[in-house]
């Protein structure tokens, strides 16, 4: 039996076990910061595994190794989930981690701990066929992806001096191969007026006004931004509005909003900064890039700015042609290449450190944040076989 026969028959015997697996981990309900359990539960699935080495890093990221090679790759899926939202518009509960109709169904079953489900099986399968190569393979279940991407490997790099020279990033992607997506930032605008008695307005500076105007400006601006013929178009959009004066009956001394603005190829964020100022230029506001700092479920407190860079793989680099040689092979036909329309840790991976990046994981993106969550097993299976594969050849 060659290598493609030995990891796909093994990937399909342990399909029951990466399935049970997910179902475990999505019984456990892990916002970002209350990840702990599942953490503990990834932990554990990796020892029974055989990893070589299993540890949780001052974070709480859950981080396994096989081998100790020259060539480093990282294999990452983030542990936390966002909330189930309204229960009602579940079929299902979100919680219960059912197998059913070919299904693992519950809240992060594409989003995504089906990555982490699968890259255990993976690394089962590389304990049990030997490393054909000269590697160290980390396997990273991140945390607090949901509340900031990209922070959990600002701390594997900086604070534990892991740096791959490539990195799988297991978040949905219907089984394509991804190779980048827009960046982002978190920008606040805060508008200064003065007060005055509600029955007397002209003797006041209506901060909402200022702001209303400054959001129909915004809005025009979403309209010109930067286009991309790969990563698609720049956008810009209010997410909230915040007010505040002496009392319901007096002019609004102050005004805030909160934009979220996406980063297309070419735009960052002095560029997207000035074209705020521009708008707001006169009117008594103050534009913020905002930062990010919250506390662990280790109880450390981290943080970093709400920026969160573009990044674009070509697909002539080595981790993009390994990916497709790695999917021919092992299913016989090409793949998709593709993007993400959300973002994932990759703005800190290759958006801030330049690590070469190959997006594969199962699930379709189309189920993150959504009710009714589910995942193909059949996409664990060949995920698992296809992270298996591609550390063999790399």
């Amino acid at each position: 039996m060659n290598l493609t026969e030995q990891i796909l028959t093994l990937a399909e015997n342990y399909s029951e076990f990466t399935a049970n697996n997910l179902s475990k981990l999505i019984k456990h309900k892990s916002l970002s910061c209350h990840e702990k359990e599942t953490a503990e539960e990834l932990k554990q699935m990796m020892l029974d595994a055989g990893f070589d080495e299993v540890f949780i890093d001052g974070l709480g990221n859950v981080i396994g190794r096989i081998g100790s090679g020259k060539k480093i790759i990282a294999i990452d899926g983030h542990i936390d989930t966002v909330d189930a939202g309204n229960e009602k518009n579940w079929n299902f509960d979100p919680f219960g981690g059912a197998i059913k109709n070919g299904y693992v169904h519950g809240r992060g079953s594409a989003d995504q701990t089906g990555g982490p489900a699968s890259f255990v099986t993976a690394g089962k399968i590389l304990k049990e066929i030997g490393i054909q190569n000269d590697v160290t393979i980390y396997f990273v279940g991140s945390v607090m992806e949901e509340d900031c991407d990209g922070l959990p490997w600002k701390y594997i790099i900086e604070e534990d001096k892991i740096k791959p020279d490539c990195v799988i990033i297991t978040e949905p992607t219907n089984l394509n191969i991804y190779r980048g997506h827009r960046g982002r930032m978190e920008i606040e605008v805060s508008f200064q007026g003065l007060s005055a008695h509600g029955s007397a307005p002209e003797r006041g500076k209506n901060a909402i006004y200022a702001a209303s105007k400054a959001a129909l400006e915004i809005e025009k601006l979403n309209d010109r931004l930067a286009d991309d013929s790969f990563l698609g178009k720049g956008t810009v959009t209010i997410s909230e509005i915040v007010s505040s004066s002496p009392s319901l009956c007096a002019v609004a001394d102050y005004c805030k909003i909160h934009l979220d603005r996406r980063l297309t190829n070419g735009e960052n964020k002095e560029s997207a900064i000035k074209q705020i100022e521009e708008i707001v230029q006169g009117m008594n506001a103050e534009v913020k890039l905002l930062n990010y700092k919250a506390k662990a479920y280790t109880g450390l407190e981290y943080g970093m700015e709400k920026y969160f860079p573009t990044w674009q793989i070509e697909e002539n680099n080595p981790v993009i042609k390994t990916g497709v040689e790695t999917f021919s092979k092992i299913f016989g036909e090409k793949p998709v290449i593709d993007k993400w329309t959300f973002s994932s840790n990759g703005v800190v991976i290759n958006g801030i450190y330049g690590i070469p990046i190959i997006g594969f994981g199962p699930g379709n993106e189309v189920f993150a944040h959504a009710p009714n969550e589910k995942v193909p097993i059949e996409h664990l299976v060949k995920a698992s076989a296809f992270y298996a594969y591609y550390c063999s050849i790399f």
